[in-house]
């Protein structure tokens, strides 16, 4: 069995992000080594501003709140505790140059790579999520 996760993030929702760094972090903290590779809107999750500004779909103002309310960290706080659990960001740098994205305008300790960097990581993976 593998001890390897590799996560692809290409949504940049609200909603995308609970889904990306709660499978990551629970996979990290079980000495799972994790990789999510950022690709598209998934780049809004690890940028700078936009990571404070996810939107959520229309009609889940509540939900939205819910979080709040349970006490589960925000998408920043959740990005930390992701880092502190040693799991490896790698932003799509295709993309990147696609949307002109720099990477100072992401956040520090991550990874710029293609595809290829995060296939290498995947090719034993198991789990391989995408979301």
């Amino acid at each position: 069995m593998s001890n390897k996760v590799a996560i692809i993030a290409s949504n940049g929702g609200l909603f995308d992000a609970y889904k990306v760094f709660n499978i990551a972090t629970a996979a990290a903290a079980t000495e799972k080594e994790v990789a999510i590779f950022f690709t598209f809107e998934g780049l809004n999750l690890i940028h700078k501003q936009g990571m404070h500004h996810l939107s959520a779909p229309a009609g889940s103002e509540q939900v939205a709140a819910g979080f709040a309310n349970a006490n589960v960290p925000s998408i920043p706080e959740l990005v930390e505790m992701a880092q502190d659990l040693g799991v490896t960001f790698i932003a799509c740098q295709m993309t990147m140059d696609v949307m002109n994205i720099q990477k100072e305008d992401l956040i520090d300790g991550i990874d710029v790579g293609g595809a290829v960097t995060f296939l290498e990581f995947a090719k034993d993976a198991a789990p391989s999520l995408s979301f």
